[in-house]
């Protein structure tokens, strides 16, 4: 059952602009023991990217403490919060879009994280690209067919997640996850100034890493820049953090990033 403008209901208007156009846009969060981790940097996503889409929004508050009571009770699980336009008027004009729709839902914990945390994972380059657009760079909006894509791909190989790359060949993200590769001391992952997502995570992550002895630099590289890693890792809110085991034939058997991160990414605050 979804929690849709404060009502347990399913059944969603087909004139939601969510529906009509993916527009809006929506944040995943984990829950552990009743609380959903980094609530207010999910908030400040969902916040942020309503500035930029220009929905009108303003129920934050009741946002907020229907996110902290659909988490309450939750041992481990997803809270996922979508926010669109609401309804309007026939065509792409808001002009008529008065009320955005907030909808709620909890399902449960996906159970192949855990072992991709302890055995690491494989990734394989995708074939389908990413659009660059620097006005939807970084935001989790509602059109998500690129990754819908990407996920069909992968799931005809034996990869466990996807490398992608940008509709000119920079290195982005992952399907479902940010990036981050070491050499040496120094940390790298893809600028998103033109496409893929900002993650919480990934945030959270370059927070740390600034307060470490590890150097962080965003970087616009091809893929062959993977070549010489030492280490890569990928990481969003559920996971949070996941080692690569394998990528392009090549084995990755270092974890000092990863035991660097993990146990901080853990926490729930």
């Amino acid at each position: 059952m979804f929690l849709i403008n404060g009502h347990e209901q399913d059944l969603l208007a087909a004139s939601d602009r969510a529906t009509q156009f993916g527009d809006g846009c929506f944040t995943t969060a984990r829950i552990v023991d009743g609380k959903v981790c980094h609530l207010a940097a999910h908030l400040h996503r969902l916040q942020d990217t309503c500035e930029k889409l220009l929905i009108a929004f303003n129920f934050w508050s009741e946002l907020e403490e229907e996110m902290t009571t659909r988490a309450a009770g939750v041992k481990r699980g997803v809270l996922k919060v979508i926010v669109s336009r609401g309804s309007g008027g026939r065509g792409y004009s808001t002009a008529n879009c008065s009320h955005a729709t907030r909808i709620l839902s909890v399902s449960a914990y996906p159970s192949c994280y855990d072992s991709w945390r302890e055995q690491g994972i494989t990734l394989a380059l995708s074939p389908v690209r990413l659009g660059r657009n620097p006005h939807l760079a970084g935001l989790k909006h509602l059109n998500r067919l690129e990754q819908v894509l990407i996920r069909s791909h992968l799931e005809q190989t034996d990869a466990d997640e996807a490398l992608v790359l940008d509709s000119e060949g920079w290195v982005t993200e992952c399907c479902a996850a940010n990036l981050f590769w070491r050499i040496g001391n120094v940390v790298y992952t893809p600028s998103l100034d033109q496409a893929g997502v900002n993650g919480i995570m990934r945030q959270f992550c370059l927070r740390m890493l600034a307060q470490s002895s590890f150097r962080t630099v965003e970087v616009r590289v091809r893929e062959e820049a993977l070549k010489h890693a030492d280490e890569m890792i990928v990481c969003n809110a559920l996971m949070p953090v996941v080692p690569v085991r394998a990528y392009g034939g090549k084995l990755l058997p270092s974890r000092a990033l990863f035991e660097f991160l993990a146990p901080l990414c853990e926490h729930p605050n």
